[in-house]
Parts: C-alpha cells; structure tokens; sequence
C-alpha cells in the first residue's frame, strides 16, 4: 500500500512528455531502432518508431505533433526509400525538419530536400542528440 503514493506521484509523466520534442524515428533494423530511440529517450526526446516508410506516413498522417523525421535510406520494406519520404515529408509538412541517415554511402546531389541534414552511419551518439535537439528549437 506504501508503494501506490510514490507511483501516482510519478504519474504527471504524460503532462511532462508534452513539452518533450517528438521525433519520428524510422529505421527497419530492430536493434537500431532501440538503440537509437534509447539515446533520444535518455537525452529528453519522446519517440515515435517506424519500421519503414509506410509506417512513418500513417504515423504523420494520424498525428499533429511530430518535430523531427529521422529516417535511415535502404529500408526494404514499405514502398519507398528513405530519401523519398524524406523529400514527401518535406513537401507535404515543410515544418517538420528531416534528418537522414544511412551506412550505405552518402546522397546525391538530389537525394535530399532543402534544408535536409545527413548523418553517415555509425554516427555517435552525441552528434545525433545535438542534430535533433537543434532541428527541434529550429521547428518549434
């Protein structure tokens, strides 16, 4: 009965997670998709996660609050790459800034949309939470 207070006291965790950035995070390979939502989570990010492109487009479409998209490129699932939704995502939500990442060689000249920031894979931790946390105050 002594541990139902404390519990309820933690609680007011959904009135904080609003203030939290949200970052819609695609990547099709399980392990860094909970790799990386581990790292956004521990530096004060809410995480959405998608598996593939897709996923990614129902999540946008059926949420207003999403920051961030970060999407990795080849994800063979889904019907598009991860450039593709990278430059959907800014035409159809040009607020939402689009970070891409990817271990398979770095884009073209027509890859990516305006303004669109590249990571190459592996990236450290510290340069993926400071990417985010700058497109996140440049979209609020």
């Amino acid at each position: 009965m002594t541990q139902n207070p404390p519990e309820r006291q933690d609680s007011p965790e959904p009135q904080a997670s609003t203030d939290l950035p949200v970052v819609l995070l695609v990547e099709d390979d399980g392990l860094l998709l909970m790799e990386a939502a581990d790292t956004l989570v521990d530096a004060g990010f809410e995480v959405l996660e998608a598996s593939h492109a897709d996923n990614a487009l129902s999540v946008l479409e059926s949420r207003g609050d999403v920051d961030v998209l970060m999407t990795d490129v080849d994800m063979p699932r889904g019907s598009m790459d991860g450039f593709a939704l990278a430059r959907l995502v800014a035409h159809r939500w040009p607020g939402i800034p689009v970070l891409v990442v990817s271990g398979m060689g770095t884009p073209g000249p027509h890859d990516m949309p305006d303004g669109a920031r590249f990571i190459p894979k592996p990236y450290e931790p510290s340069t993926l939470v400071r990417t985010l946390r700058a497109f996140a105050r440049r979209a609020a």
